[in-house]
């Protein structure tokens, strides 16, 4: 029984989700306590409940102490099995998040492919959203021989969530290493501006917003504008033209949010990221890429844009399960240079 301490690091979700997936792909029980020690409300809320739950359905395992609010997590694990699921969160928790708790083991333990429809948040706050998961992690994952396709049948915003996603995960016999020294020169941004359930002015008001500031940079864009049913919400996605993958960056409104504001957002990362050459991996990408990484048969070697808490945790968490060489140069909110060494004989 593997003992972890969920208030070590950046003590948040991410520590749970991490050890549900190593858990399925290694075989080995663990422990959590203190579960998310580190956020304003601990223990588990109804998106991790449901990656727990979503994990002990594919992997036939039992879970102790998997209920709302519990601090304390005992995960035992059986054999994952490949098939339909459907995961309900509830609430607008995050989609995207149960998804990479199950993706992995569903692919790389299981010799047939499985499919996932999640309801939930599609676009909330403090997770990927389902465009970036489109746009940039589904194409990394490409890279590494894991093959995953996604459809957005609803769009599920903050509060009332009621989103819906499909993923099509197909078996990976094996993991391709990674290296990556430099993802190129940003050129050309395209994007995204849209609203869901709220008048289209807000979405032209976004797209407006956000080209007036690229063009003022002399980067090339163009940004279409979107009207989705349900909501209500908005968004804005910016594509960067990286290499090999695309990197996107996002707005999101809510009540009381100028549009204006929403472009912002979603301009100050891009241009936080394009300043930091030579480009590297974004950092939201880089700690999702270190757990498959951790499974390939060869080295890996990757730029980092910049060291997060939330890379080095994962770090630290996989260390834990998997007897692998992983090392992180550069300090936290510095470029750095991940390294995965070769999987023991």
């Amino acid at each position: 029984m593997i003992d972890l301490d969920g208030s070590f690091g950046e003590g948040g979700g991410q520590i749970l989700r991490t050890s549900l997936s190593l858990s399925l792909l290694t075989g080995q029980p663990f422990h959590l306590r203190n579960v998310r020690a580190r956020r304003s409300k601990p223990g588990l809320r109804p998106q991790h409940l449901m990656s727990v739950q979503a994990a002990a359905t594919i992997g036939q395992a039992e879970a102790r102490g998997a209920s709302l609010g519990s601090s304390d997590l005992v995960f035992e694990p059986g054999e994952v099995s490949p098939g339909k699921y459907h995961f309900a969160i509830g609430t607008a928790g995050a989609t995207s998040l149960v998804l990479h708790t199950v993706y992995l083991p569903l692919a790389c333990r299981t010799s047939e492919p499985s499919e996932i429809t999640l309801t939930g948040g599609t676009h909330v706050n403090q997770s990927p959203c389902f465009h970036f998961l489109e746009e940039t992690w589904r194409r990394y994952l490409d890279l590494l021989g894991l093959h995953i396709s996604l459809r957005m049948r609803r769009p599920g915003f903050y509060p009332r969530g009621g989103g819906i996603v499909e993923a099509h995960i197909q078996p990976c016999p094996g993991l391709h290493g990674l290296r990556l020294e430099s993802c190129g020169q940003v050129t050309r941004i395209t994007g995204v501006s849209a609203v869901a359930g709220l008048p289209e002015q807000i979405a032209e008001r976004q797209a407006r917003r956000a080209m007036n500031r690229l063009r003022q940079h002399r980067l090339e864009n163009d940004i279409q504008l979107e009207g989705w049913d349900d909501g209500p919400g908005t968004v804005l996605t910016l594509v960067l033209n990286t290499t090999p993958v695309p990197t996107l960056f996002f707005g999101l409104g809510a009540r009381g949010k100028p549009a204006e504001r929403v472009a912002d957002e979603a301009v100050d990362q891009a241009f936080a990221y394009i300043a930091r050459a030579p480009h590297a991996v974004d950092a939201h990408s880089a700690d999702q890429l270190v757990l498959p990484l951790s499974f390939a048969e060869g080295p890996s070697t990757f730029r980092v844009a910049e060291v997060t808490s939330h890379l080095l945790t994962n770090i630290a968490v996989i260390r834990r399960f998997v007897d692998r060489d992983i090392t992180c140069d550069g300090q936290e909110g510095d470029a750095g240079t991940v390294r995965i060494d070769a999987a023991t004989p």
